[in-house]
């Protein structure tokens, strides 16, 4: 899936407000087909139209004027922020920006995420680990930034809710034709205690959350397959291994392409918030600012 890039966006602004794509391009001193395109892949990724052509300039749609609503204050905030990395132009790469979180979502969202501003410069530092090290790290002057799958309480931390990640039960195809899937609203997880199970951890973590939140009870059932990388996971129920609980966000494409199915839809689906968090008052640095501002504006199109 192609990720969001901060230039659709940067681009978006512009021919909203200027209600052209040739006074944008001027504007952004870009080709009016380089607008034109960079408009098309934000609409491809969004699934929606932003803009009806008219003979003189452009008309936002309903969808663009929700876009607009979300991204104008985080694209005008980051335009000052990227004014000053080009006044001083070795202030993006003087110094790594650390940043620290799960490294399953690091790596197939984050990293995604901050291309751009590396082919500009940027420099990254990657650590992986769970919420309670890596807020200790941070504390200790580590980290600049960390994701943490928990909510900070303490005083000495600033944490944005950055995006929530939504809970699957799920099998591969051919295992959910084995599974009487119309039994699970009425009889609950029994149906399934049959069917091996495949788990990030001994205690499963993704899995108590699902029963709890969903069938109001806990998973009576021992693992078949511990793996401690959620990739991992994804790869064993692919291959039948099992069945797991895990967050949309990782097997979008999979779920898309019917390589694994939902063995249940709950009207309300359990869901996890993820933070982005930083020591109180930690955003002196311009780069981390910038680093903060794409991964909340990217972060809308995780869930």
């Amino acid at each position: 899936m192609q990720e969001l890039r901060l230039s659709w966006l940067r681009t978006f602004v512009s021919v909203y407000r200027r209600g052209s794509f040739t006074r944008a391009a001027r504007e952004l001193g870009l080709s009016q087909p380089a607008v034109t395109q960079q408009i098309r892949g934000l609409e491809k990724k969004l699934g929606r139209p932003l803009f009806e052509r008219l003979p003189e300039g452009v008309r936002p749609t309903e969808t663009a004027e929700t876009l607009m609503r979300d991204v104008q204050a985080p694209i005008d905030a980051l335009g000052a922020v990227v004014d000053r990395l080009v006044a001083c132009p070795k202030s993006m790469s003087s110094r790594p920006v650390r940043l620290g979180g799960p490294n399953e979502l690091l790596t197939t969202r984050v990293l995604p995420a901050l291309g751009e501003l590396v082919q500009q410069g940027l420099q990254l530092r990657l650590g992986f680990g769970p919420s309670e090290e890596l807020l200790q790290d941070l504390a200790d002057g580590r980290y600049d930034l960390v994701l943490t799958t928990k909510r900070p309480r303490a005083r000495a931390f600033s944490a944005h809710p950055l995006f929530d990640e939504e809970y699957v039960l799920l099998a591969s195809r051919r295992l959910r034709d084995e599974i009487p899937v119309d039994r699970l609203p009425e009889e609950g997880p029994a149906v399934l205690e049959k069917y091996p199970v495949v788990a990030y951890a001994e205690s499963l973590p993704y899995l108590r959350c699902y029963w709890r939140n969903v069938f109001e009870d806990v998973p009576g059932t021992v693992p078949a397959v511990v793996v401690p990388d959620l990739r991992g996971v994804l790869a064993a129920v692919r291959a039948s291994a099992g069945i797991s609980v895990l967050p949309t966000y990782l097997c979008r494409e999979e779920l898309v392409r019917g390589e694994v199915v939902p063995l249940l839809e709950p009207e309300v689906p359990p869901i996890n918030t993820v933070y982005l968090t930083t020591r109180a008052g930690g955003l002196p640095q311009p780069h981390v600012q910038l680093v903060h501002g794409v991964l909340l504006l990217q972060a809308q199109m995780w869930g």
